[in-house]
């Protein structure tokens, strides 16, 4: 059986089913112009429903330490030359004035799974937050925590949780963690922030190590099921000292590639242009935006800290992924017909 391409591509963008030949086809046999009518669709679906503004989320590293040993990870446990710092309490609230004094709406806090960054010290954290800014969004990106855990935070008042799935398939997930970590545990966690109510992202790297199209199809599948408010897709970018420092990075085309079938299969979701595909290409975030992506999340976090959460190698942390440069963001997102949207962008106004 024949198939036009553009037609499978305006089937997704009219929410029809889509099979397993039809998907590996979108995954990996598109030519350049079928590329360029995807991403044309993606960013006319994005705009219908987002119009021409694009979310922006103040991101406060909190922490360069992690318990886990996540094989592409930087500030693996393993690392012993990556450089450590942890925030105070004192520290994160200071970045959260001067975020609101910069306009922001959305505080996103990520850390590694760091021991002394307890459940107890994130929900004092989330509560002096909410106290001093009862308006604002506070979404935590802070790994794999209990049941109890997610149900104080959220009590505390979160709003939104991320948690990358990184890959459904269980074995490609055991190339990529050891095996004290376990992918159904993650995909647990994620279901129990769903029931939670906390408008939750997951996402996957594009170009991991050993990842192959079959595994994207069923990353596609899984996140038809969890039906996340937030998708995040970055490249995978090699990061030093660590088993996959050699490896080839995911490319640009690639990624912008399932940003916009994310877009047309997740129309109302928020998804973001990723620092990682800004740091593997200077237009990467213009990339991603016209690709179907609609959030930033410019770096607030103390200047003197940002290069130490070195996830990845030459992760960017200043220009228009600097906080303190919202004149030059906004300036490139005018360039390509966009514009800074203040709000908070919560999912469920979409509806």
């Amino acid at each position: 059986m024949q198939f036009n391409n553009k037609n499978i591509i305006d089937k997704l963008t009219e929410g029809e089913f889509l099979n397993h030949e039809e998907w590996m086809i979108l995954l990996g046999e598109l030519s350049d112009d079928d590329q360029s009518y995807l991403h044309e669709k993606a960013a006319e679906v994005a705009r219908m429903h987002f119009g021409n503004g694009i979310f922006v989320r103040a991101l406060l590293e909190i922490s360069s330490y992690c318990r886990n040993n996540c094989y592409y990870c930087g500030i693996r446990c393993g690392n012993k030359n990556a450089q450590r710092y942890r925030l105070s309490k004192e520290e994160i609230l200071e970045c959260c004035k001067e975020g609101n004094i910069l306009g922001f709406n959305t505080f996103v806090l990520q850390g590694g799974e760091d021991p002394h960054q307890t459940d107890e010290w994130i929900v004092d954290i989330v509560k002096s937050i909410r106290q001093a800014y009862p308006d604002k969004a506070i979404t935590l990106s802070v790994g794999e925590r209990s049941h109890e855990a997610y149900l104080a935070f959220k009590e505390a008042g979160a709003n939104r949780f991320l948690l990358r799935h990184e890959t459904r398939n269980d074995d490609h997930y055991l190339q990529l963690h050891p095996s004290s970590m376990s992918a159904e545990k993650r995909r647990d966690c994620l279901m129990t922030l769903k029931h939670l109510g906390f408008q939750t992202g997951s996402g996957m790297m594009i170009g991991s190590p050993g990842q192959t199209d079959e595994y994207l199809y069923e990353d596609i599948r899984f996140l038809e099921h969890l039906q996340p408010e937030m998708i995040g897709i970055g490249p995978f970018i090699p990061a030093s000292n660590t088993p996959f420092e050699n490896c080839s990075a995911g490319s640009a085309e690639k990624t912008t590639l399932i940003i916009s079938l994310l877009r047309l299969r997740f129309p109302k979701a928020l998804i973001p242009a990723t620092t990682a595909l800004s740091s593997l290409c200077h237009n990467g975030m213009e990339q991603a935006i016209l690709a179907g992506a609609n959030v930033v999340m410019p770096n607030i976090s103390p200047a003197e800290q940002r290069k130490k959460y070195s996830i990845y190698n030459n992760k960017k942390s200043t220009g228009a992924e600097s906080a303190q440069q919202m004149q030059q963001l906004e300036e490139r997102l005018n360039a390509i017909g966009y514009h800074i949207n203040y709000d908070r962008g919560d999912y469920n106004t979409f509806y």
